[in-house]
């Protein structure tokens, strides 16, 4: 009884998240309540072992790193020095939003990168009376891509990277960073043969924009020092945590706890709070908590061991399958509830005698990061972008994205096997 409650708490909450009509934080926090009033399993036990508060921590520490440092304007201040730089020129605009996109969401996370540069870009390409899907195109292709090379950077990865102990920081980057390169190149070839009939601008509309002072934007220097300051000692903290002997969540706490101390004259902290998104905080936390309750009944271990079975132990084919059977789901399905989902289940394979799981975790990685650029709902920060332009009047067709998302999504899916087979299994075979 209490596995057909938990496989269907939990197939209907992922139907109403997929749908998308109701709040993805209250849907999961129902179906964590019904669990509870089902007796699946109990609070205590949710809170002990299947949440993990790691990982809510760490999100946590860099929303507020990044609500502080947005009340700077610096983030404004790159923007509008970005296409300054650029010479208002649309194709270079487009190829500098995907750079800037790609490394924000390495640095902070894709969903807060899109929420801070999405009303920018809408305001930068009304005022040059550009045509505004190809911007959020790249904005959400890159976001993507570069959120995929770091730990931090998509909560597929932050998941993973807890649930891993000798995962740190430094090895994202150096596994993950090299075929995120390659897929930033391909994709922004890919977006410039595509619209750069479309992409042209009045000249007298450039040079409206390029007689702003970027600086204007930029509405507390000494607090902007203090961010800019606290931000450089996070990554270093991140680079270096296993020299320092301090897990990635103890840097990011530490240091937002450091920048509240040193800006609280300037913001209060109330206000700070007030900018976290704690619907998302709250929809992890549920999250857990339901695919906790698969775990507990046995479901998880039953997917691992049919798994097993069908690949037979071979590492080789577990990896690719992994790869893209995430990729081609998290087009469909957000990213985050899947690899919550699919974490406990890879760890599961060690009971079968697969040692050696690292390709395996990076096949994941790749696949349901990548593979989210393949609809509106494979990635929050994809809803997120969406919700943003429509409330500006830009609306995103669901189908009319997916012309452009999904042959991407094959495309990256095809060059991650190429990587995973040349970098892990090769030389193992």
């Amino acid at each position: 009884m209490a596995v057909m409650l938990a496989i269907s708490i939990f197939l209907v909450c992922y139907f109403f998240i997929i749908i998308g009509k109701v709040n993805q934080a209250l849907v999961a926090m129902t179906g964590a309540i019904l669990l509870m009033i089902t007796h699946v399993y109990s609070w205590e036990e949710a809170f002990r072992w299947a949440i993990d508060w790691d990982t809510i921590a760490l999100l946590f520490a860099m929303m507020v790193i990044v609500a502080i440092t947005e009340k700077t304007g610096l983030f404004q201040y790159i923007a509008i020095s970005l296409v300054q730089l650029v010479k208002g020129q649309p194709i270079l605009l487009l190829l500098g939003s995907s750079l800037l996109m790609a490394v924000g969401a390495a640095l902070l996370d894709n969903v807060t990168a899109v929420l801070l540069f999405v009303p920018i870009i809408l305001s930068i390409t009304k005022r040059l009376e550009l045509p505004a899907f190809p911007y959020l195109l790249i904005v959400i292709f890159s976001a993507n891509i570069g959120g995929t090379a770091t730990i931090i950077g998509d909560p597929p990865n932050i998941m993973i990277g807890q649930a891993v102990e000798h995962f740190d920081f430094l090895d994202f980057i150096l596994h993950l960073g090299p075929v995120v390169l390659i897929m930033l190149v391909i994709a922004n070839i890919f977006m410039v043969l595509l619209f750069r009939k479309q992409l042209t601008v009045k000249p007298y509309l450039v040079n409206q924009l390029l007689s702003q002072n970027a600086a204007d934007y930029i509405v507390n220097k000494s607090m902007m020092h203090k961010c800019t300051i606290i931000l450089s000692i996070t990554m270093i903290g991140f680079l270096s945590h296993a020299f320092i002997q301090l897990d990635l969540t103890t840097v990011s706490v530490s240091a937002a706890v450091l920048l509240l101390l040193l800006t609280e004259k300037d913001l209060a902290v109330t206000k700070v709070f007030a900018e976290v998104e704690w619907d998302t905080l709250f929809f992890f936390i549920a999250l857990y908590t339901l695919v906790g309750a698969l775990k507990e009944v046995g479901v998880l271990e039953f997917v691992s061991q049919y798994l097993i079975s069908l690949t037979r132990g071979d590492l080789v084919l577990t990896a690719i399958s992994v790869l893209w059977v995430s990729g081609l789901l998290s087009q469909f399905i957000n990213n985050a509830p899947f690899v919550a989902a699919m974490v406990p289940v890879i760890q599961e394979f060690q009971t079968y005698g697969m040692d050696y799981l690292d390709p395996i975790w990076w096949a994941l990685a790749l696949g349901a990061c990548l593979g989210g650029n393949g609809s509106l709902i494979g990635t929050t920060a994809n809803v997120v972008v969406a919700g943003l332009a429509e409330a500006d009047n830009e609306k995103i067709s669901f189908t009319g994205y997916m012309k452009f998302g999904v042959p991407l999504v094959l495309l990256s899916l095809f060059v991650s096997t190429v990587y995973i087979l040349l970098r892990y299994l090769l030389p193992i075979l």
